[in-house]
């Protein structure tokens, strides 16, 4: 009984205010263009999802602007990075500059904040459902699938170590490419299987995911299900554009058990 009552007075209910964009593709010239944006940002959520393809060409002085831009966002953030990221195999550069005490860039990795747990990966084509490409054939094909494969398995690595956490978390998903077909329709048919993978979506139906959030199809729809009904959200920067959203990003609300000493 004293045990329950130290736990009631440790922890509260609240909502959790995630905010979730992708594809922002920052360049050399958006010097002092996003400040604002993460500010405006900070003032309505608790938490920041950067969803992939955080420069344009993967330049490390892409990289560098970004940083500086996130100095205007008083929240934590969390990012992946995208295939823009990884053009010129500058990726763990890009990393390097972007992450700090504040700024969580994850590649199989999970962090806790606010009580609420985030893995992410990049995730990588592979095609959906029945269409799903086959490891056969050539070995080029074969290691394209394995990819795919390779990165759903970083993923539930990541969200098992949340399982393991000693306290009941719930499991948020931060990914670039899509778990769902559903998230990337109005692209052209021909090229879903480079738009992202069902294989992503085995550990989010198996590791009971609240939701996940990726970018990527510039062109897609804005939500979508999972087979076992979780929650998975589109949030490039055109799709948010395009539905109306004038500072574009997404605000997702979550309850979650919060430590009273984060609150903010």
């Amino acid at each position: 009984m004293a045990e329950e009552k130290k736990k009631t007075q440790n922890d509260s209910q609240r909502k959790i205010r995630i905010a979730a964009v992708g594809d922002v593709h920052i360049r050399e010239n958006h010097k002092g263009k996003w400040a604002d944006y993460f500010k405006e940002v900070s003032r309505n959520a608790d938490v920041l999802l950067l969803c992939g393809d955080l420069t344009d060409t993967g330049d490390e002085d892409e990289a560098e602007v970004l940083a500086g831009e996130l100095h205007g966002c008083s929240i934590p953030v969390v990012a992946v990075l995208g295939n823009h990221d990884y053009e010129k195999g500058r990726h763990k550069i890009i990393r390097q500059i972007v992450q700090n005490e504040n700024v969580f860039v994850l590649d199989g990795e999970s962090v806790i904040i606010h009580g609420v747990g985030f893995a992410g990966v990049k995730g990588f084509g592979g095609g959906f459902d029945n269409h799903m490409l086959s490891m056969f054939g050539e070995n080029a094909m074969k290691a394209f699938v394995q990819e795919g494969v390779d990165e759903a398995l970083h993923l539930d690595r990541a969200l098992a170590r949340l399982d393991a956490h000693t306290e009941p978390v719930k499991k948020i998903a931060v990914l670039h490419y899509s778990p769902v077909k559903e998230t990337v329709i109005g692209e052209p048919e021909p090229i879903y299987p480079f738009l992202g993978c069902s294989h992503l979506a085995e550990p989010l139906n198996r590791r009971n995911v609240v939701a996940a959030f990726h970018g990527h199809a510039h062109t897609g729809s804005l939500q979508g299900k999972t087979s076992h009904g979780v929650e998975v959200y589109n949030v490039s920067k055109p799709i948010l554009l395009k539905a109306g959203y004038e500072c574009p990003y997404f605000l997702y609300e979550l309850d979650a058990k919060v430590p009273i000493s984060e609150h903010v």
